[in-house]
C-alpha cells in the first residue's frame, strides 16, 4: 500500500503539472484573443474622440459663421444709422449756410439745398420760418437697399441736368430785365424790385430822433423779398429796437447798408453774402405805420453815420426810380 501510494503520487503530480502546463498553454492560446479584443476595444474607444473632434470643427465653423453674420449685421446697422435723415424746422434768422454749419451737413449749404430743392424752390436764399428741411441723406428705396455706383452716377447726372434746366429757365427772365442785367454787371442792385420810394432821405420830422429821415423807404407789401445791394459780410442780424428786425452788411468799399422792419430774416451775423442774395422778407416790425423797407447807407455800422442811399446806388450804376 505504501508503495502504491508513492507510485501514485508522482503520477498525480505529473498530471497536475500537465494540467498546469495545459492551463498555461490555454492562457497562452487565449492571449491573442485578448490582444485582438484589446485592439478592437482600443479602436472602438478612439471612434468617439474622432467624432468629437469633427463635431468641434463643425461647431467652430458655425461660431465663425455666426460671428461673421453678426459683424455684417452690425455694419448694416451702422450704415443705416449714418444714412438716417432728420427733419429741421426753419427759424427766424436762419439761412441754409447757418443751418448747414450748425447741423454739420457734409457738403455744406449746397448739399442741404440739393436735398431740399423741391421744398425750397429755385432760389436757395428764399427760406422762411416753419419750412421743413431734411438733414442728411434720404433713403434710396423703401426696402433700405443701397444704390449701386451706376445708379448713383445716374442720379448725379439727373441732378445736374435738373440744375441746368432750372438755370436755363431762369435766364430769359434775367435777360428780359434790363435793370437787373445792368446792376449785375456793376456788382450792385436794388434792395427790392419794382418798388416806389415813399419817404425820401433827410425828410424832416419830429418822429425821428435825429430830426430827419436817415434813409429811404421802399413801399412794398409784407413778404416781399429783400436783397443785398452788393456782396459783403453780415455784421448784425436781429432785433434793432425802433428798426424792428434788421440786417446790416459791410461792403468791400468800407460802406454799410441797413435793411429794417423785416418780417423775417434769412441770414445771420458773420455770414458772407453775394449781390442780390435774399436777406429776409419785408414787414412792419418796430416803429412803423405800415409795411415797407427802410434802407440806409452808412459809413459805420451804427446809427447816425448815414449818407444819401439813392446817390450811393446811382454812383454804382443802379437806376433808382
Amino acid at each position: 500500500m505504501p508503495a502504491k501510494g508513492k507510485h501514485r503520487r508522482p503520477k498525480s503530480q505529473r498530471f497536475t503539472r500537465s494540467i498546469a502546463v495545459a492551463g498555461t498553454g490555454g492562457a497562452a492560446l487565449a492571449l491573442p484573443l485578448m490582444g485582438a479584443t484589446g485592439a478592437h476595444a482600443a479602436t472602438s474607444a478612439s471612434t468617439p474622440s474622432t467624432v468629437s473632434a469633427a463635431s468641434g470643427k463643425v461647431a467652430t465653423a458655425a461660431t465663425a459663421s455666426a460671428s461673421a453674420s453678426g459683424k455684417a449685421a452690425t455694419s448694416a446697422s451702422a450704415a443705416a444709422g449714418k444714412t438716417a435723415a432728420k427733419t429741421y424746422s426753419v427759424r427766424a434768422g436762419d439761412s441754409l449756410s447757418k443751418i448747414a454749419d450748425e447741423q454739420s451737413v457734409s457738403g455744406g449749404w449746397k448739399k442741404l439745398y440739393s436735398d431740399n430743392r423741391e421744398a425750397v424752390g429755385k432760389d436757395p436764399a428764399l427760406i422762411h420760418p416753419g419750412l421743413k428741411l431734411t438733414i442728411g441723406k434720404k433713403a434710396a428705396t423703401s426696402s433700405g437697399t443701397t444704390k449701386s455706383s451706376g445708379e448713383a452716377s445716374k442720379s448725379s447726372k439727373s441732378s445736374k441736368a435738373s440744375d441746368s434746366s432750372a438755370k436755363t429757365a431762369a435766364e430769359p427772365t434775367a435777360k428780359a430785365d434790363d435793370t437787373a442785367a445792368s446792376s449785375s454787371s456793376s456788382g450792385y442792385t436794388l434792395p427790392v424790385e419794382g418798388a416806389t420810394i415813399g419817404t425820401g432821405y433827410k425828410v424832416a420830422g419830429s418822429m425821428w430822433s435825429s430830426g430827419y429821415h436817415t434813409g429811404v423807404d421802399f413801399v412794398v407789401p409784407t413778404g416781399t423779398t429783400i436783397k443785398s445791394v452788393a456782396a459783403g459780410t453780415v455784421v448784425s442780424a436781429g432785433w434793432g429796437g425802433a428798426y424792428g428786425n434788421q440786417v446790416v452788411i459791410q461792403h468791400a468799399d468800407g460802406q454799410y447798408s441797413q435793411y429794417a422792419h423785416l418780417s423775417s430774416l434769412s441770414v445771420s451775423a458773420g455770414q458772407t453774402v453775394t449781390e442780390g442774395q435774399q436777406l429776409g422778407l419785408s414787414g412792419a416790425t418796430g416803429n412803423v405805420t405800415g409795411p415797407h423797407l427802410h434802407f440806409e447807407i452808412r459809413t459805420t455800422p451804427d446809427y447816425g453815420s448815414d449818407v444819401d442811399p439813392v446817390a450811393y446806388l446811382r454812383s454804382h450804376g443802379v437806376t433808382v426810380g
